[in-house]
């Protein structure tokens, strides 16, 4: 029979769905392949790699008319990843057509011929993916782990990969993978001329290894002010803006963030390390993401590159910072339309992103770090320097910042910059060590508290109920906030971050209620609201 079924995958967002490839080879008609099956571009131009792939690597059948079938056939089909299954479908079915022989029979390879066949793969429970060159030999592709673990969990046992993508789809545990070089090793795969050993990790182990950021607050004297107020932000997942002249040491602070997160859970380091995959920034050797991630665009990013997207959309990087630190730098230099992007992810904790043919969501849980000048100038308030700014010059200059967005921001401080005469006597300062015992004290709080409650992790990402519940004021708490509160001329938002503030202090002091003390530093931490630099 000349009709051959195999499996594939193809990745929709960060998930995968499985493929099925029929190829159908004719022993009349025109030599072409034919792809139906809403295929893009990528892979319509698939026949002539294939074509010439097929001649390359020693098959010189005379067939007629070839016609590949991807199906679901409702869904649209991207990249150049189908190619080595597609060659593999018509190897097979080109065999079939002349000898009738069943597949585990066949002899296909010159090099192969006369060696006894060994068990060849179950195809119905094997997948194969990869990009072919003209030459035969296979080329990696993006979104190897999402696909591995989504066949594994579809029943899928084993699944043949292109050899730089081994390691990576070795994470799905319980999946067989085999990394082929070329062509001709992957139809002997299948067919049982060879046998190959599948490539195993022991993920436990491989998690195990991972490194501490040694990067240390303890580099950064003075900024003891700056340094409690990211210590509040990192213990209760909250997001922070950085106000100060240039060379305050506002970029210095926001590279040390991620030295006193908490580690990855095997969990998370999964979940990052699928969008990283389907991105494409996995590097060799390194198919796991171990540290939580560190993004730090320049301010002439596009919509599309912060949030997401693309005509084929992939994720941007606030996807790419999930679980992670996402740094802006010069805040008010990003174009105003793509900081009014970030106001979906802050608050959903994802990203959606709908074109013609689908939507897709990309996960972005992140903490959001910025940094920005007080003025145009960047002095205004610097003892050192003077500053030339006009009033309207500094109202337009903040103003980039819409009022919706700076609510989402629950901490605003200001960092001054350093006297030379500290930077050179000043003793060091508290260092990572003990700000991550902090951090770990009050996330250990926070899991105990929402220990029934899983769609919250850390107090920045309570709800009005949840404040209810667990941000009980007393008397003098309540008043010194409602004071606050008309006398800044907060928003109900304002009002609600600065309880989840106060109570991850409270956290971080070991204390079941909120009290005044805590209320009071967190008001501190508004100051953008004060209308001071």
């Amino acid at each position: 029979m000349p009709l051959t079924k195999l499996f594939s995958a193809a990745v929709v967002g960060v998930d995968a769905y499985k493929v099925e490839i029929e190829t159908n080879v004719s022993m009349f008609g025109d030599p072409q392949i034919v792809t139906v099956g809403l295929p893009d571009a990528a892979v319509r131009g698939s026949q002539h790699r294939v074509w010439t792939a097929l001649a390359n690597s020693g098959y010189h059948s005379q067939v007629g008319r070839i016609t590949v079938n991807l199906a679901p056939a409702d869904v649209r089909k991207e990249g150049p990843s189908f190619d080595l299954p597609i060659a593999v479908g018509i190897i097979l079915s080109a065999d079939n057509a002349r000898s009738g022989k069943k597949v585990a029979e066949a002899s296909l390879l010159p090099m192969a011929a006369g060696t006894p066949p060994t068990q060849s793969l179950d195809l119905t429970r094997t997948a194969i993916i990869g990009e072919l060159s003209l030459g035969g030999e296979v080329r990696k592709v993006k979104g190897i782990l999402p696909i591995a673990l989504s066949l594994r969990d579809a029943g899928v046992r084993s699944f043949i990969v292109p050899a730089e993508n081994a390691d990576e789809a070795a994470l799905a545990e319980g999946l067989d993978v085999y990394g082929v070089e070329n062509l001709r090793e992957a139809v002997q795969l299948v067919t049982g001329a060879t046998t190959g050993t599948p490539r195993r990790i022991d993920l436990a182990s491989l998690y195990a290894l991972s490194p501490r950021s040694d990067a240390d607050f303890a580099e950064v004297k003075g900024q003891e002010i700056a340094k409690r107020a990211i210590e509040v932000a990192v213990a209760g997942g909250h997001n922070i803006l950085m106000v100060g002249p240039p060379g305050a040491g506002k970029s210095m602070l926001a590279r040390r963030i991620r030295s006193i997160l908490p580690p990855l859970t095997l969990a998370e380091a999964l979940e990052v390390s699928k969008i990283h995959s389907v991105a494409g920034t996995l590097t060799a050797g390194h198919p796991l993401v171990f540290e939580r991630p560190y993004r730090s665009p320049h301010h002439t990013v596009s919509d599309a590159g912060l949030l997401g997207g693309g005509t084929h959309p992939a994720p941007g990087e606030v996807s790419l910072a999930h679980h992670g630190v996402l740094f802006l730098d010069e805040l008010p230099e990003f174009d105003r339309s793509a900081l009014e992007t970030l106001r979906q992810p802050l608050e959903d904790g994802h990203v959606t992103i709908s074109r013609a043919a689908g939507t897709c969501v990309f996960p972005s849980r992140f903490m959001l770090v910025a940094a920005m000048n007080p003025c145009p100038c960047g002095y205004y308030g610097d003892s050192r320097k003077g500053c030339g700014c006009t009033q309207h010059q500094m109202l337009k200059y903040r103003s980039k910042i819409s009022g919706p967005l700076l609510d989402r921001i629950d901490l605003h401080i200001t960092v001054s910059a350093s006297e030379i005469t500290d930077l050179q006597t000043a003793p060091r300062g508290t260092g990572s060590a003990e700000m991550r015992e902090n951090v770990r004290i009050a996330r250990e709080a926070q899991t105990r508290r929402f220990a029934n409650t899983p769609r919250l992790r850390v107090n920045a990402q309570m709800e009005r109920r949840d404040l209810e519940k667990w941000c009980q004021l007393d008397d003098e708490s309540l008043d010194l906030l409602r004071n606050a509160m008309v006398r800044m001329h907060l928003s109900h938002r304002a009002h609600d971050r600065i309880l989840k503030v106060a109570r991850t202090i409270a956290d971080i002091d070991g204390m079941e209620n909120i009290i005044s003390e805590h209320i009071a530093e967190a008001i501190q931490y508004r100051t953008m609201d004060r209308g001071a630099g």
